[in-house]
């Protein structure tokens, strides 16, 4: 009966108002959250539509800092914001007696009663939040000194479940606003409904204790199931907030929290369902990724980053074109859970942007098995980007095969610029030869277009569907100077600047080349980079083949007089000269075409045919250049220049063998023009020509020295470069016989 009246005379004072005042205040509260919780979605709906890029989120409401206690931050905020006349020793300012002035089954029921409060987050009558000093943001609780010390002793035990509270909910408040990000909108939410699960319990103690069936020990036998796990929590949200984690952050915590957690079973299965929860978020965004080719990232979350600076008209222009390696990249903080799959994740979206970009609108197949539902240990999500990927890969692949020709586009340019098919060069180098003598500067390039279209249609490239792609240009600059500006091919070390001074006598001949019009997605395997190796390596063939023809018209005019009885004389000996040279550049191109370009073809072929990406498509192609190039010598300086200087040699003396002839060969009876290669024996007469003589000299001995000088270099470079013993067995030969 005693306890009862006390009980009566305790709920009769004014503390009890407030009480019932401080339950009012959490019901709106709960109002509120709810209220800003649809007002959130309806925020970030809006902002999705604005743009799917990383903006500036939108401000909260003003009211939520003017009037703090209509959230859960008011507890850092009251103490600046109350009048100067409020108690701060306790929560209501009408005590003014201790709690120890009560006995000690009074100050039990008190202690209950505050502690129930506490436990949701607001101060009792004898119960005080501080901020700690040591760390301005920690939270603490403290009660009057006066009271009884075993209620004290209770009483803190509970106080870390109050603190973890505090922590927890100043956690929802803060990551439900707009700019921290869908994770953490998702994280905080799952918080949310476990507080709701929380307040019900406290709920239900509360009921327990106004029924008078509640004692301080049977509330903290209560309350022990539930410190564990939040405690756990409020030690992941502590690191979450004093880092400020958003995103993958906030996802890699989570995980590594859970796995740390091995040995206690209900907090690691409660930080693993926090963890799905807020993956939620993360993994829509994946989705669409996977499945569609879309970055939906509005706060810049995703650990795919997109460069919208990069276009893929980039990748026929510029010759370091960063577009497929950089439009789409994979940021630095990757979630650990798909730190193993990211490259796989990246390019199955590359891929679906491409086609895309094509037109061609395809979506991965989704069913209800293939849905990524959580990163749960069953790895079920790893099986469904591997699918992604496979399918991905395939129908890109085939686009390009099959409606695209890629291997029918990749033939066409093996014909035209690697002279695989002769019979329009041969014709264009005999129309286009006087243009082609010119100076660089002087070169009409519309007229050399004009004839390449002229020798394209009148020859069997006719035929070629692809042969409209083919256009022409004029290069400024040597092939050796040409082949140092490109930085990635690394031989720019070993040229000296002797080496890339231009000759004023440069003509259209060394610098003429072929191009080829590639559309989008071409562009992807034949880039600008791979045309420009092309023109490389069709460049010195071209250049090979003028140097040919030349010799050939040489070895033409040295079978004219070849009736003479001229053994032993100055021309018999040009003639052998002529067929060294000429037999020295039909070897190197016999090298070129059938030791190189060839057998790396069909190497390259063979590949392309059992390619299961895009990818390896373009590895395979890039690896086939860039043999064919070292294999040509294009990436040897030293060899390249000693090669260049043979062509120069044999240029000169075809141009000399008509003068040499002319001075050497008198002819009795003048004939017309036309017959002159029909002189008879009888009416051509040797004449000893000392200058004559020396020149035919000169020209023997530089070409057999830069012969033999290639020996040492090809014998001390055959042992890294296994494909220069197939070179010395053609070249060398010539100056042996």
């Amino acid at each position: 009966m005693r306890l009862n009246t006390k009980i009566r005379k305790i709920q009769e004072k004014k503390p009890h108002s407030l009480h019932i005042l401080s339950h009012s205040h959490s019901t709106f509260s709960l109002l509120y959250r709810d209220l800003r919780r649809n007002s959130t979605k309806i925020f970030e709906f809006l902002l999705k539509m604005e743009s799917n890029s990383s903006t500036t989120a939108p401000n909260t409401p003003r009211w939520n800092s003017d009037r703090p206690f209509l959230t859960g931050r008011f507890h850092q905020e009251i103490k600046e914001s109350l009048t100067k006349g409020f108690s701060m020793d306790s929560f209501s300012p009408g005590v003014v007696k201790a709690i120890g002035c009560y006995h000690a089954s009074v100050q039990e029921l008190i202690v209950i009663d505050d502690l129930l409060s506490a436990l949701v987050g607001i101060e009792g009558r004898y119960t005080s939040i501080r901020r700690a000093q040591v760390k301005e943001d920690k939270l603490t609780f403290q009660v009057d000194a006066s009271m009884d010390l075993a209620l004290q002793e209770l009483a803190k035990r509970i106080f870390p479940l109050c603190e973890s509270y505090l922590l927890i909910d100043q956690f929802v408040e803060s990551r439900s606003q707009f700019k921290k990000g869908l994770v953490n909108h998702a994280f905080a939410a799952a918080v949310r409904a476990l507080l709701l699960d929380y307040q019900a319990m406290v709920a239900q103690l509360e009921h327990q204790f106004r029924l008078g069936r509640l004692s301080l020990q049977g509330l903290w036998f209560y309350c022990q199931p539930m410190m564990g796990s939040m405690k756990a929590l409020s030690s992941v949200i502590q690191k979450a907030l004093s880092n400020d984690y958003a995103g993958v952050d906030v996802l890699n915590l989570l995980q590594s929290q859970a796995k740390a957690m091995a040995g206690d079973h209900v907090v690691r299965s409660l930080l693993e369902k926090m963890s799905d929860c807020a993956s939620s978020a993360y993994l829509e965004m994946l989705e669409r990724w996977v499945y569609e080719g879309v970055i939906d990232d509005p706060y810049g979350e995703f650990f795919i980053a997109e460069n919208r600076s990069l276009q893929k008209e980039s990748l026929t222009l510029d010759y370091d074109a960063k577009y497929w390696r950089q439009r789409y990249s994979l940021k630095t903080s990757i979630p650990s859970f798909l730190a193993d799959v990211a490259g796989t994740i990246l390019t199955t979206g590359k891929y679906l942007n491409v086609m895309r970009e094509c037109g061609h609108n395809v979506q991965v197949r989704v069913s209800e098995n293939s849905k990524l539902q959580n990163f749960g240990s069953n790895h079920h999500y790893l099986e469904c980007i591997k699918t992604a990927y496979d399918f991905s890969s395939g129908e890109l692949l085939n686009l390009i095969r099959e409606k695209y020709d890629l291997m029918g586009k990749l033939l066409s340019i093996k014909h035209y610029l690697l002279l695989d098919q002769g019979d329009f060069l041969v014709h264009f180098m005999d129309i286009a030869r006087d243009e082609l003598t010119k100076k660089t500067e002087e070169i009409s390039v519309e007229k050399l277009q004009s004839l390449l279209d002229l020798a394209l249609r009148s020859t069997a490239a006719a035929a070629d569907p692809c042969h409209e792609d083919l256009t022409c240009c004029v290069e400024r600059s040597t092939l050796l100077k040409r082949l140092s500006m490109l930085k990635d091919l690394e031989i720019s070390k070993t040229i000296s600047d002797n080496d890339l001074e231009e000759t004023t006598s440069i003509t259209g001949l060394e610098t003429f080349s072929l191009s080829y019009k590639v559309q989008w997605p071409m562009s992807l395997v034949i880039s600008r980079k791979a045309l420009t190796k092309y023109q490389l390596i069709f460049r010195f063939l071209f250049h090979c083949k003028h140097v040919s023809r030349q010799l050939c018209g040489a070895w033409q005019v040295h079978q004219g007089v070849r009736s003479a009885n001229l053994k032993g004389t100055a021309i018999s000996r040009s003639s052998l000269l002529c067929r060294s040279m000429l037999k020295f550049i039909n070897s190197l191109l016999h090298y070129l075409t059938f030791e190189v370009l060839e057998p790396n073809w069909h190497v390259m072929n063979n590949r392309l045919q059992s390619a299961k990406s895009i990818d390896e498509v373009i590895q395979y192609h890039d690896l086939f250049l860039e043999k064919c190039l070292r294999e040509c010598m294009l990436l040897l300086p030293e060899l390249l220049k000693k090669m260049e200087k043979l062509k120069l040699i044999c240029l000169q003396y075809a141009a000399a063998t008509q003068w040499l002839i002319s001075s050497s060969i008198e002819i009795a009876e003048p004939q017309s023009k036309e017959l002159k290669c029909r002189t008879s024996s009888k009416s051509l007469k040797f004449i000893k020509n000392a200058s004559v003589t020396d020149s035919i000299q000169k020209f023997e001995k530089e070409f057999n020295a830069e012969l033999h000088s290639l020996g040492p270099i090809l014998s001390s470079r055959s042992q890294a470069e296994p494909f220069l013993t197939h070179l010395a067995q053609w070249i060398l030969g010539v100056g042996n016989e």
